[in-house]
Order: C-alpha cells, then structure tokens, then sequence
C-alpha cells in the first residue's frame, strides 16, 4: 500500500464523525430517566418503552441476568450503540458508529463509561466467514448479542443489557428541551455559525452540533473536540433533568422512536431509585490503539496491555475479579502495514480518563 493512498483512507476515517462517543452519557441519563418521571406520565413512559423494547439476543453474564442484575441492585454493564445510517426501521440496520460500555454503579453512585475504536479489526465468533472485519460490524451481523461477545472474547467484560440510538435523534432531543446555553471554550466559525470565546451563547440542536463536530481548526484536535463534546453533554444532562421538559409527552414520544433497548418498563422503574444517583459522578475513558491498513481496509489495534488496562477498569467498576484477557492479537495479520493513529497508543493506567463531578473539565 503505497503512501499516498493510505494516507487518503487515514484522512476519510478521521473525517467521520465521532461526536457520538461522548453523547453516550446524556442517553444513559435519559433513558435511565424515564423511570424516574415514569409516576407522573406513567402511561406515557410506558407506551415509549414498549415502543423501544426490542430484545438483542444478550446472554446472562458473569454478574448474573439482567433481571437478577436489576432486582438485586447489582453494578449494571450496559453496551450503548449508535448508528446514523437512518431511520431505527429501515431495512439495511447499518453498522454501529459509536460503540460503548457504561457501568452504572448504585452502591459507589459512579458511572464509568469508556468508548470503543468502531475500527478495531476482531474475529466475529459467530461469523467465522465474515471474520476478520471491524468491531462495528459485529452488531450488523448478529445484533447487540454478537457484539457482547465480541468485548467478552477480547476484553473480558460482561454485558447485561444494551441501548442503541439512532444518531440522528440527537438534534432532536437538543430541540425538545429548547436548546443548551454553551460558553464557547475557543472562537471559531464552522458550518456557517460563528462561534467567541468565552461568550455564553444559547444553541439549538444544529448549532450544537456544529459545535460539537468541528475539529481540524482546534490546536488540541480531537482533544479539544472531546472538550466540547463534553460541554454540550453537561449542558444537555442540565436541561434534561428538568422535571418540565421530561415530564413533555413529545419529548417522550420523540425520544423513543430514536431507541431500542432490551430494558423493559418494569426495569427502567425499578431502576429509578436505585441507579439514577450513579449518572451524577461519570468517570470516561477510552481505548487507545494504533492504525494500519490490511487489503485496502483501514483498521485499529489495540494491545494486549491496553486491552488488560481497559478490562480491569471495567470490571472493578462492577465489582468483579480483575482476569487475564486472551493474548491474541486483535490485529487478525502478522504482516500488516502500520502507521500511527488519531489515538495516543498510551497504556498508562490513568490514560484518556477525566472525571466529570459537577465542577467543569
């Protein structure tokens, strides 16, 4: 693979737009907040759940089922997936253009919630013919249930239930609760909006998005695009905990046609109590890898050390046992091409963490 045409298929996958990583967090408080208005617009609640309710095919975990998860108010792994290729009913389903995992924690009130690269080239367990391919095609081939095994075979994690939203929807939601007030942390124009530093100015959903997808222009890059990510999550979890907007039955019924999650009504209430308290203290985190192109394809690897940094993060988050991960290589070749990624390759032990506890970044 000669340089040029490597270096174009490096700039095609750092132009797709990422912005969904972060956005996970917001989804986990909405979603895990409809149980918590689910008293004063019950019917409603209800109606938008079963509207939701699609079962992935996830399997009982280490930690238990997800309903012996829920009852006995045990850490909940839950994988959190986006995809922006349409409409949640269309007929081609797509591939998962954010793929995460948040630990939802009600005895230590934490959430962790760490982002997985979509281009990491895995071995499908259940697809051995389509193998190998990219982690975001796992959920393609075999719905929620493939990709839990997929992070269960590399990284040793357990998953309990899963959520999947259409990317579309996150304009829409920023509309429905009427905007977020954002202090630009730099100047810059993008998409025909212009943005000052330091201004606070109120943005509905395009122009937070727009906010939120620019980086080339930004000195700390994906860095500096992360920051602002985060910035429009903080302000949107602001406005969603807003009795008055969850309590609107359009917001609702918006919020559930962008959603299809394997939660029920009846856990989303019984984990209105218990859980919801973790969503206020959300630690992130992150894989770090490296990329290299295997026949024309551009792909991630991640470690085995990295992949072990990122098991043991998650499973002493939910109370578990650290265990070894398997040694293979999530890089399916020996004789790949490799060239340096939009990600560190760090495998520190508190790399790509920050904590988001109320009081900025």
């Amino acid at each position: 693979m000669n340089e040029k045409k490597l270096n174009t298929r490096t700039e095609k996958r750092k132009k797709r737009n990422k912005f969904w990583r972060i956005f996970w967090s917001v989804v986990g408080v909405i979603v895990i907040g409809l149980a918590g208005f689910a008293w004063y617009e019950y019917s409603s609640v209800k109606n938008a759940a079963n509207t939701a309710y699609r079962s992935g095919g996830i399997s009982s975990a280490e930690n238990g089922s997800k309903n012996d998860v829920i009852s006995n108010k045990k850490p909940l792994a839950v994988l959190l997936m986006g995809t922006d290729t349409g409409a949640l009913g269309r007929t081609y389903k797509g591939r998962t253009d954010s793929i995460m995992v948040a630990v939802l924690n009600p005895k230590t009130k934490k959430t962790t919630l760490v982002s997985f690269e979509r281009d990491i080239q895995v071995n499908l367990p259940d697809y051995p013919e389509h193998s190998p391919s990219k982690l975001n095609a796992a959920y393609a081939y075999g719905n929620a249930g493939e990709l839990a095994k997929v992070l269960k075979k590399y990284f040793n994690i357990p998953i309990n239930a899963y959520v999947l939203v259409n990317m579309g929807g996150l304009k829409t939601i920023v509309d429905k609760v009427g905007g977020v007030d954002i202090a630009p942390v730099l100047s810059f124009s993008y998409e025909g909006y212009t943005f000052t530093k330091g201004q606070t100015t109120h943005m509905d959903g395009a122009k937070a998005l727009a906010y939120s997808r620019m980086r080339y222009d930004d000195p700390e890059g994906d860095y500096g695009r992360q920051k602002r990510q985060r910035q429009v999550l903080q302000a949107l979890v602001k406005k969603a905990e807003s009795a008055k907007t969850l309590l609107n039955t359009s917001f609702i019924s918006s919020l559930s046609k962008q959603v299809q999650t394997d939660l029920t009504f009846s856990d989303l209430t019984s984990m209105a109590s218990s859980y919801l308290p973790a969503t206020k203290n959300v630690v992130t985190d992150y894989t770090h890898g490296t990329g290299f192109m295997q026949d024309g394809v551009s792909y991630q690897q991640v470690s085995t050390t990295e992949r072990q940094r990122i098991s043991d993060l998650i499973r002493k988050a939910m109370g578990l046992k650290t265990k070894k991960v398997s040694t293979a290589s999530t890089n399916a070749s020996s004789s790949s091409t490799t060239t340096a990624s939009d990600t560190t390759g760090t495998t520190g032990n508190t790399a790509g963490t920050d904590q988001n506890n109320g009081t900025g970044y």
